[in-house]
């Protein structure tokens, strides 16, 4: 039996509970696919569902010869799903698209001829954003806007994870060990020819996000401490602000005693906001990177992976519970 033919494309969708999307995702994504011509993997990773998604996947799998399945045993979260089917693909060129439906699959013959033309990343940047709330839009843009400002790097605004990236690209964020992943930024990070794709960006095709505003400040909070050091001297210019507001404070009270006023009530109040502002600031700020570095020394691996259907032998997937690190 002949060695298993490498595919050109893999394309990662990282699921949670997505029965209500899945088969419309995978006939989509197939249809595309198939249209291409070559040879291609869908990679299909399950973060733990809790409702039909894992039956459902496992049925894409025995009827589609393309299909890998990926179940994680616990509940990882949607970076580090990307993150396990990188591992996995074996292509010479990989997709990155969400299972909503949001960024269409229909782009990605647009992604991959600008890859046939010389682009190493080709990443979806977002024209149109429909469905989404004006609140979600506003502070999107003035995060990525803070964050090009803070990480001094040319991340592009209104991008997502939605993007088509060379091999070579892949294994170099592949090598990347961090647990706290920021992956668009981890991409932008590695640099190589990177061009972007407008599009209009579609609501989900089927039930409820799974980026909460919880999630959402998780991954923007990844997204700044993993890419800038700045942070840390922001204790530094409080403390120095705070240290000449009192000074300011001292001498407005020096003049008020001299003109005969009784401040002795404001004294004390004043003294402990300025202070304990100062020192809790400082101490939330050192505790964040702190934090980070605690999780990076227990060295756990990324992901655990409970099974897998589809994979070939010998086939591309690692050891269950592991990823290849530096």
């Amino acid at each position: 039996m002949g060695e298993p033919v490498k595919p050109v494309y893999s394309v990662v969708v990282p699921c949670y509970n997505e029965e209500d999307c899945i088969r419309e995702t995978h006939s989509r994504l197939s249809a595309v696919m198939r249209g291409m011509g070559e040879g291609y993997e869908i990679l299909y990773i399950n973060d733990a569902s809790r409702d039909r998604t894992p039956q459902l996947l496992d049925e894409l799998a025995a009827g589609d010869p393309a299909v890998r399945v990926i179940h994680f045993a616990r509940n990882a979260g949607h970076q580090l799903a990307v993150s396990a089917g990188l591992d996995h693909a074996s292509g010479s060129a990989v997709v990155i698209i969400d299972a909503d439906l949001q960024d269409p699959p229909e782009l990605i013959p647009e992604m991959a001829r600008l890859w046939r033309e010389g682009a190493e990343v080709v990443y979806g940047m977002r024209r149109s954003r429909e469905g989404e709330k004006w609140f979600k839009k506003a502070t999107a843009s003035a995060y990525y806007r803070l964050l090009r400002r803070l990480a001094g790097n040319a991340f592009p605004e209104d991008t997502g994870d939605f993007r088509l990236a060379d091999r070579r690209v892949v294994d170099v964020v592949r090598n990347m060990p961090e647990h706290a992943r920021y992956l668009r930024g981890m991409f932008a990070w590695a640099g190589f020819r990177q061009v972007p794709l407008l599009y209009d960006r579609a609501p989900r095709f089927a039930g409820e996000t799974h980026y909460p505003l919880k999630k959402m400040l998780r991954l923007a909070a990844n997204g700044v401490l993993s890419f800038s050091e700045k942070p840390l001297l922001w204790p530094l210019w409080s403390g120095l602000v705070w240290l000449l507001a009192g000074f300011a404070v001292l001498i407005a009270l020096a003049v008020l005693l001299l003109l005969g006023r009784d401040v002795s009530g404001l004294v004390m109040p004043l003294i402990l906001c300025l202070a304990s502002g100062s020192l809790l600031f400082s101490l939330g700020v050192l505790g964040a990177y702190l934090a980070r570095v605690y999780e990076e020394v227990k060295g756990r691996p990324l992901y655990v992976v409970a099974s897998t259907r589809g994979f070939g032998a010998p086939g591309p997937e690692l050891p269950p519970g592991t990823r290849r690190r530096a």
